[in-house]
């Protein structure tokens, strides 16, 4: 037994440990869908989150699974699409999947967590930020990532004292993340008496921003915020150098990607990005960061971490409850803590975590970051 291997049976002793005595899984496996995108314009976070989810299942596996079942994880492809998310939702509730990790997109998850709650699906998702998902009450609806309403000050907030610009445009792609999120940029920003000279949206897959890039130059802004995924942005940055526009750019984690540096070149040099902490450099997450290595996976986008913790919290909640029954692993997970790689999470009535920081970085046209001063 590896050293990995070895801390995660350490961590799921105590969770085997918590099924009452009489309770016995009566299928061999519990599965679990996976939901995000595996194509279209962000498919690469959907990859950081699929390898976070299927590693955490194979060491949960290989700790002898929970209450005597294995996982079994089960990729679903919404493609960051509202519509096939919907899809998705339904095949998975036809599938008799009683557990989900995902969606990724905040537009996809919403419509499809309706349908997860209306049938008693419990989902985790890693990667949904706007608050609007988990502000319905919904019993069954959970996520380990914070939310935009916090992500949202710490860039107007970081914008405001450290970068100190005098006109501020805050751009979006008029999605529910992209436009929650600026909207919360600009709230904050003037409620710090920054001036937000333009607040304006784009359409997500559109490919020349000249005429955004005029009415910049026209609102003579000296700072940029962008709320949406990096393909937009990646070309509107490139474009804004081609055409001379030298002010600097924020965006949000949808933005972080190594991708926007491939769009946009030396023009991604500089970007801030606020992201979820680094986990890979945690040291106590050294061991998982080499079981990542050793099968050629990247543990370090910003999503690898918090699709692992989403899987260990069901398991644990799961075993925690003695029982897969929905509702009461919600009302488990609830009640407790979880010791998990990217801290220890705890949940509130919302499901929405109770402690949760993004940390602003420097983006470098390499793929890099390095955390913003």
């Amino acid at each position: 037994m590896n050293k990995a291997t070895k801390q995660i049976s350490k961590l799921f002793a105590a969770m085997a440990m918590a099924g009452v005595a009489s309770y016995s899984v009566a299928a061999d496996t519990i599965k679990i869908g996976m939901a995000g995108p595996v194509t279209g314009a962000v498919a690469q976070y959907g990859e950081m989150q699929f390898i976070g989810a299927k590693m955490a299942i194979e060491q949960i596996n290989k700790a002898g699974g929970v209450n005597g079942a294995m996982l079994e994880g089960v990729v679903y492809d919404d493609a960051c699409d509202p519509k096939q998310a919907v899809a998705v939702a339904n095949k998975i509730v036809n599938d008799e999947v009683s557990f989900v990790i995902g969606h990724l997109c905040s537009s996809s998850t919403q419509p499809a967590s309706d349908i997860y709650e209306d049938e008693g699906i419990l989902m985790v998702t890693p990667a949904s930020t706007s608050p609007d998902i988990t502000a319905r009450g919904y019993e069954l609806v959970f996520r380990t990532i914070g939310l935009d309403s916090l992500q949202g000050p710490t860039a107007g907030n970081f914008i405001a004292d450290h970068v100190k610009p005098k006109n501020v445009a805050v751009i979006h792609d008029k999605q529910q993340y992209g436009e929650g999120i600026a909207t919360a940029v600009k709230q904050t920003l003037e409620g710090k008496g920054v001036n937000v000279a333009l607040f304006e949206g784009i359409n997500a897959g559109d490919k020349d921003f000249s005429a955004m890039i005029s009415k910049l130059k026209q609102a003579n802004v000296d700072f940029v915020y962008y709320g949406g995924y990096h393909p937009e942005l990646g070309l509107l940055l490139r474009q804004s150098s081609e055409k001379g526009l030298k002010v600097r750019f924020m965006g949000p984690e949808g933005v972080g990607n190594k991708e926007i540096s491939a769009i946009a070149g030396p023009a991604s040099e500089g970007l801030l990005v606020t992201l979820p902490k680094s986990f890979d450099q945690d040291p106590k997450n050294q061991a998982l960061v080499e079981a990542f290595k050793a099968k050629n996976e990247d543990p370090t986008g910003p999503f690898v971490f918090p699709a692992y913790a989403a899987v260990q919290v069901i398991a644990e909640g799961i075993a925690k409850a003695g029982d897969t029954d929905t509702a009461k692993v919600a009302a488990a997970l609830r009640a407790n803590s979880f010791d998990t790689p990217t801290g220890t999470l705890a949940f509130d009535e919302k499901g929405d975590l109770k402690d949760f920081s993004f940390v602003v970085y420097e983006w470098h046209q390499d793929g890099t970051k390095s955390e913003a001063k």
